[in-house]
Protein backbone atom coordinates (compact mmCIF):
# COMPACT_ATOMS: atom_id res chain seq x y z
CA UNK A 1 0.00 0.00 0.00
CA UNK A 2 1.47 3.48 -1.02
CA UNK A 3 3.08 5.36 2.35
CA UNK A 4 0.53 8.33 2.42
CA UNK A 5 -2.68 6.34 2.31
CA UNK A 6 -4.86 7.94 5.12
CA UNK A 7 -5.41 6.40 8.48
CA UNK A 8 -8.74 5.28 7.66
CA UNK A 9 -7.63 3.92 4.33
CA UNK A 10 -5.22 2.02 6.59
CA UNK A 11 -8.19 0.64 8.77
CA UNK A 12 -10.37 -0.16 6.00
CA UNK A 13 -7.57 -2.02 4.18
CA UNK A 14 -6.56 -3.97 7.09
CA UNK A 15 -9.89 -5.20 7.94
CA UNK A 16 -10.37 -6.40 3.78
CA UNK A 17 -7.55 -8.45 4.42
CA UNK A 18 -9.28 -10.11 7.24
CA UNK A 19 -12.12 -10.24 5.42
CA UNK A 20 -10.88 -12.17 2.32
CA UNK A 21 -8.73 -14.96 4.14
CA UNK A 22 -12.34 -15.66 5.90
CA UNK A 23 -14.25 -15.45 2.98
CA UNK A 24 -11.58 -18.01 1.09
CA UNK A 25 -12.20 -20.41 3.78
CA UNK A 26 -15.08 -20.69 3.58
CA UNK A 27 -14.93 -20.61 -0.23
CA UNK A 28 -11.83 -21.25 -1.69
CA UNK A 29 -10.80 -19.62 -4.22
CA UNK A 30 -10.85 -22.20 -7.19
CA UNK A 31 -14.60 -22.62 -6.20
CA UNK A 32 -14.86 -18.15 -6.79
CA UNK A 33 -13.38 -18.59 -10.14
CA UNK A 34 -15.66 -21.17 -11.36
CA UNK A 35 -18.84 -19.11 -9.88
CA UNK A 36 -17.08 -16.09 -11.78
CA UNK A 37 -16.79 -17.86 -15.12
CA UNK A 38 -20.67 -19.07 -15.01
CA UNK A 39 -22.42 -15.34 -14.17
CA UNK A 40 -24.33 -13.84 -16.73
CA UNK A 41 -22.57 -11.50 -19.18
CA UNK A 42 -21.65 -7.95 -18.08
CA UNK A 43 -24.07 -5.28 -18.86
CA UNK A 44 -21.50 -2.91 -20.06
CA UNK A 45 -21.10 -0.43 -17.84
CA UNK A 46 -19.10 2.29 -19.45
CA UNK A 47 -20.81 1.85 -22.40
CA UNK A 48 -23.83 2.76 -20.74
CA UNK A 49 -22.54 5.74 -19.48
CA UNK A 50 -20.57 6.81 -22.75
CA UNK A 51 -23.67 7.12 -24.74
CA UNK A 52 -24.79 9.76 -22.89
CA UNK A 53 -22.21 11.44 -22.50
CA UNK A 54 -21.00 11.60 -26.20
CA UNK A 55 -24.24 13.55 -26.75
CA UNK A 56 -23.44 16.18 -23.96
CA UNK A 57 -26.35 14.26 -21.31
CA UNK A 58 -25.14 13.28 -18.00
CA UNK A 59 -24.87 10.13 -17.66
CA UNK A 60 -25.54 9.32 -13.90
CA UNK A 61 -24.23 6.17 -11.44
CA UNK A 62 -26.74 6.84 -8.79
CA UNK A 63 -25.07 4.84 -5.03
CA UNK A 64 -27.35 2.90 -3.19
CA UNK A 65 -25.41 3.13 0.22
CA UNK A 66 -27.05 3.01 3.89
CA UNK A 67 -23.97 4.84 5.64
CA UNK A 68 -20.77 6.23 5.81
CA UNK A 69 -17.67 6.51 8.23
CA UNK A 70 -18.38 10.57 8.35
CA UNK A 71 -21.96 10.64 7.90
CA UNK A 72 -23.12 7.87 9.86
CA UNK A 73 -26.03 6.19 9.32
CA UNK A 74 -27.81 7.95 5.89
CA UNK A 75 -31.56 5.92 5.28
CA UNK A 76 -33.13 4.13 7.90
CA UNK A 77 -35.87 3.19 5.72
CA UNK A 78 -32.95 1.44 3.57
CA UNK A 79 -34.70 -1.14 0.92
CA UNK A 80 -32.16 -1.74 -1.71
CA UNK A 81 -34.58 -3.30 -4.49
CA UNK A 82 -37.55 -0.33 -3.90
CA UNK A 83 -34.23 2.37 -4.31
CA UNK A 84 -32.85 0.71 -7.59
CA UNK A 85 -36.13 0.48 -9.06
CA UNK A 86 -36.51 4.39 -8.10
CA UNK A 87 -33.48 5.31 -9.72
CA UNK A 88 -34.21 3.37 -12.91
CA UNK A 89 -37.23 5.01 -13.03
CA UNK A 90 -35.30 8.22 -12.44
CA UNK A 91 -33.20 8.34 -15.15
CA UNK A 92 -30.15 6.97 -13.85
CA UNK A 93 -27.39 5.29 -16.66
CA UNK A 94 -25.72 2.97 -13.66
CA UNK A 95 -26.31 2.08 -9.92
CA UNK A 96 -23.27 1.82 -7.44
CA UNK A 97 -23.72 -0.27 -4.63
CA UNK A 98 -22.05 -0.43 -1.27
CA UNK A 99 -20.85 -4.16 -0.69
CA UNK A 100 -18.12 -2.89 2.58
CA UNK A 101 -20.08 -4.48 6.17
CA UNK A 102 -17.83 -2.86 8.84
CA UNK A 103 -17.28 0.64 7.50
CA UNK A 104 -20.64 1.27 5.09
CA UNK A 105 -22.84 -0.90 6.49
CA UNK A 106 -23.41 -2.63 3.00
CA UNK A 107 -23.39 -6.23 1.86
CA UNK A 108 -23.26 -8.33 -1.38
CA UNK A 109 -26.76 -9.40 -1.31
CA UNK A 110 -27.83 -5.68 -1.62
CA UNK A 111 -26.02 -5.71 -4.95
CA UNK A 112 -27.09 -9.37 -5.86
CA UNK A 113 -30.77 -8.52 -5.31
CA UNK A 114 -30.85 -4.77 -6.58
CA UNK A 115 -29.08 -5.61 -10.02
CA UNK A 116 -31.80 -8.47 -10.32
CA UNK A 117 -34.45 -6.19 -9.82
CA UNK A 118 -33.40 -3.71 -13.26
CA UNK A 119 -31.89 -3.44 -16.40
CA UNK A 120 -29.03 -0.98 -15.08
CA UNK A 121 -25.54 -1.97 -14.98
CA UNK A 122 -24.13 -1.90 -11.58
CA UNK A 123 -20.66 -1.28 -10.05
CA UNK A 124 -19.35 -3.00 -6.80
CA UNK A 125 -18.36 -0.29 -4.48
CA UNK A 126 -15.86 -1.81 -2.43
CA UNK A 127 -12.29 -1.52 -1.43
CA UNK A 128 -10.74 -4.23 -3.78
CA UNK A 129 -7.25 -5.19 -2.95
CA UNK A 130 -6.85 -8.98 -3.86
CA UNK A 131 -7.85 -11.01 -7.15
CA UNK A 132 -10.20 -13.05 -5.09
CA UNK A 133 -12.19 -9.85 -4.49
CA UNK A 134 -12.44 -9.53 -8.64
CA UNK A 135 -13.47 -12.58 -9.03
CA UNK A 136 -16.06 -12.74 -5.89
CA UNK A 137 -17.20 -9.06 -8.02
CA UNK A 138 -17.88 -10.97 -11.31
CA UNK A 139 -19.50 -14.27 -9.56
CA UNK A 140 -21.95 -11.52 -7.38
CA UNK A 141 -23.13 -10.01 -10.73
CA UNK A 142 -20.69 -6.75 -10.77
CA UNK A 143 -20.70 -5.09 -14.39
CA UNK A 144 -17.83 -2.96 -13.34
CA UNK A 145 -15.28 -2.88 -10.47
CA UNK A 146 -13.97 0.33 -8.22
CA UNK A 147 -10.35 0.45 -7.63
CA UNK A 148 -9.06 3.10 -5.38
CA UNK A 149 -5.36 4.48 -6.42
CA UNK A 150 -5.32 5.36 -2.35
CA UNK A 151 -5.61 1.74 -1.81
CA UNK A 152 -3.07 -0.19 -4.07
CA UNK A 153 0.47 0.16 -5.78
CA UNK A 154 0.49 0.91 -9.45
CA UNK A 155 1.13 -3.09 -10.06
CA UNK A 156 -1.26 -4.27 -8.52
CA UNK A 157 -4.18 -1.64 -9.60
CA UNK A 158 -2.60 -2.84 -13.62
CA UNK A 159 -2.77 -6.85 -12.26
CA UNK A 160 -6.52 -6.30 -11.10
CA UNK A 161 -8.06 -3.82 -13.67
CA UNK A 162 -6.66 -6.30 -15.95
CA UNK A 163 -8.05 -9.17 -14.39
CA UNK A 164 -11.54 -7.07 -14.47
CA UNK A 165 -11.22 -6.58 -18.12
CA UNK A 166 -10.86 -10.38 -18.67
CA UNK A 167 -13.99 -11.07 -17.38
CA UNK A 168 -15.04 -8.06 -19.51
CA UNK A 169 -15.90 -5.62 -16.52
CA UNK A 170 -15.42 -2.57 -16.69
CA UNK A 171 -13.09 -0.53 -14.00
CA UNK A 172 -13.62 2.94 -12.58
CA UNK A 173 -10.33 3.98 -11.26
CA UNK A 174 -10.99 6.79 -8.64
CA UNK A 175 -8.24 9.44 -7.88
CA UNK A 176 -8.23 12.09 -5.54
CA UNK A 177 -5.56 14.71 -6.24
CA UNK A 178 -3.02 15.23 -9.32
CA UNK A 179 -0.03 12.52 -8.04
CA UNK A 180 -2.73 9.62 -8.24
CA UNK A 181 -4.08 10.87 -11.26
CA UNK A 182 -0.94 10.68 -13.04
CA UNK A 183 -0.68 7.71 -11.70
CA UNK A 184 -4.07 5.76 -13.02
CA UNK A 185 -3.54 7.67 -16.52
CA UNK A 186 -0.48 5.29 -17.05
CA UNK A 187 -3.31 2.83 -17.47
CA UNK A 188 -4.82 3.84 -20.23
CA UNK A 189 -8.51 3.08 -19.15
CA UNK A 190 -11.10 4.72 -20.15
CA UNK A 191 -13.05 5.93 -17.40
CA UNK A 192 -11.46 7.96 -14.71
CA UNK A 193 -13.19 9.12 -11.35
CA UNK A 194 -12.28 12.27 -9.38
CA UNK A 195 -13.10 12.12 -5.60
CA UNK A 196 -13.87 15.32 -4.83
CA UNK A 197 -13.72 14.45 -1.09
CA UNK A 198 -10.48 14.51 1.37
CA UNK A 199 -9.59 11.15 2.63
CA UNK A 200 -7.07 13.09 5.55
CA UNK A 201 -9.75 15.59 6.61
CA UNK A 202 -13.28 14.59 4.70
CA UNK A 203 -13.89 17.81 3.69
CA UNK A 204 -15.40 18.50 -0.21
CA UNK A 205 -14.52 21.04 -2.88
CA UNK A 206 -16.04 20.18 -6.35
CA UNK A 207 -12.96 22.46 -7.58
CA UNK A 208 -10.58 19.09 -6.63
CA UNK A 209 -13.07 17.85 -10.11
CA UNK A 210 -12.17 21.12 -12.14
CA UNK A 211 -8.68 21.76 -11.36
CA UNK A 212 -7.52 18.29 -12.37
CA UNK A 213 -9.88 18.32 -15.96
CA UNK A 214 -6.57 19.90 -17.60
CA UNK A 215 -4.85 16.77 -16.94
CA UNK A 216 -6.98 14.71 -18.84
CA UNK A 217 -7.48 14.10 -22.37
CA UNK A 218 -10.73 14.42 -23.81
CA UNK A 219 -11.01 10.64 -24.83
CA UNK A 220 -11.64 9.90 -21.14
CA UNK A 221 -14.53 9.63 -19.70
CA UNK A 222 -14.63 11.61 -16.22
CA UNK A 223 -16.54 10.86 -12.83
CA UNK A 224 -16.91 13.11 -10.43
CA UNK A 225 -17.49 12.08 -6.90
CA UNK A 226 -19.03 13.44 -3.80
CA UNK A 227 -20.23 16.52 -3.24
CA UNK A 228 -22.73 17.09 -5.77
CA UNK A 229 -25.73 18.17 -3.81
CA UNK A 230 -28.16 20.61 -5.77
CA UNK A 231 -28.96 21.39 -9.62
CA UNK A 232 -26.38 24.21 -9.44
CA UNK A 233 -23.36 22.03 -8.39
CA UNK A 234 -24.69 19.66 -11.94
CA UNK A 235 -24.71 22.88 -13.82
CA UNK A 236 -21.08 23.54 -12.96
CA UNK A 237 -19.82 20.63 -14.18
CA UNK A 238 -21.64 21.42 -17.16
CA UNK A 239 -19.52 24.03 -17.34
CA UNK A 240 -17.01 22.52 -17.23
CA UNK A 241 -17.42 19.89 -19.77
CA UNK A 242 -18.23 17.11 -16.93
CA UNK A 243 -21.08 14.95 -17.30
CA UNK A 244 -20.57 11.87 -15.32
CA UNK A 245 -21.70 11.88 -11.99
CA UNK A 246 -21.67 9.30 -9.22
CA UNK A 247 -24.44 10.60 -6.49
CA UNK A 248 -25.14 8.93 -2.93
CA UNK A 249 -25.45 10.91 0.07
CA UNK A 250 -27.97 13.56 -1.90
CA UNK A 251 -30.22 11.08 -3.26
CA UNK A 252 -30.20 8.83 -0.43
CA UNK A 253 -31.18 11.09 2.27
CA UNK A 254 -34.54 11.97 0.19
CA UNK A 255 -37.99 10.24 0.92
CA UNK A 256 -37.84 9.32 -2.92
CA UNK A 257 -34.28 8.70 -4.40
CA UNK A 258 -35.13 8.66 -7.86
CA UNK A 259 -37.36 11.68 -8.04
CA UNK A 260 -34.63 13.74 -6.28
CA UNK A 261 -32.25 12.71 -9.44
CA UNK A 262 -34.88 14.04 -11.64
CA UNK A 263 -34.93 17.02 -10.05
CA UNK A 264 -31.37 17.60 -9.90
CA UNK A 265 -31.04 16.54 -14.22
CA UNK A 266 -34.08 17.73 -15.58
Amino acid sequence: MVQKTPDILKKIVARKQEEIAESTKRLPIEKMIELANSADTPRGFFNSLNKKVKERQSGIIAEIKKASPSKGVLRENFEPVEIAKSYEDGGASCLSILTDRDFFQGDPLYLIKARAAVSLPVIRKDFIIKPYQVYESRAMGADCILLIVSCLEDNEIKYLSDLALSFNMDVLVETHDLNELRRALKLDLPMIGINNRNLRNFEVSLQTTIDLLSEISGDKLVITESGIASKADVELMHKNDVFGFLIGEAFMKHSNPGQKLKEFFE
